[in-house]
């Protein structure tokens, strides 16, 4: 198993994987990312999104999504980790663990204190994964969003 940050060529394999995932979450609509977006968003003169892949025999069978973030408790960086994706043939493997030593490397050569992430709540085969490594759930924190036409009407 071979982790390694994405290169432009990883493109294809990346998309493919964000569908995978779309399907496994049970969204499988939900996905508007193209490879032309994904590349902009990767590979720009200054990306603001980062990935990692994990490469088993030439054929990329996960990745790991983030961007930086930043608390201002500890006057500190950290990753937030956008998506975890391990192809169902290579679950098992160490690809996951492989992925997240990567970003804990990352972590480390950037300064950050955190790697912080979300997970479905029925999702219980990634949270005994997260557990086994060493994660834990942030109780009383609820994730929140604004989108669609909320985000519109706010604008306006």
């Amino acid at each position: 198993m071979i982790v390694r940050r994405a290169i432009p060529a990883d493109v294809p394999a990346i998309l493919r994987l964000i569908v995978a995932l779309a399907v496994y979450e049970r969204e499988p609509d939900a996905v508007k990312a193209t490879e032309e977006s994904l590349t902009q968003s990767l590979f720009n003169d200054r990306p603001h999104i980062f990935a990692h892949v994990a490469e088993h025999e030439g054929d990329v069978v996960g990745i790991a999504v983030w961007f930086l973030n930043y608390s201002t408790w500890t006057g500190r960086p950290g990753i937030y980790l956008e998506d975890l994706f391990v192809s169902e043939a290579a679950r098992g493997t160490g690809a996951g663990k492989a992925l997240f030593k990567a970003l804990a490397e990352e972590a480390d050569a950037r300064g950050c204190v955190r790697i912080d992430w979300a997970v479905l709540d029925w999702n219980t085969p990634a949270m005994d994964f997260y557990r086994a490594i060493g994660g834990r759930p942030q109780l009383g924190w609820q994730p929140w969003r604004i989108d669609g036409e909320a985000l519109e009407a706010l604008r306006s």
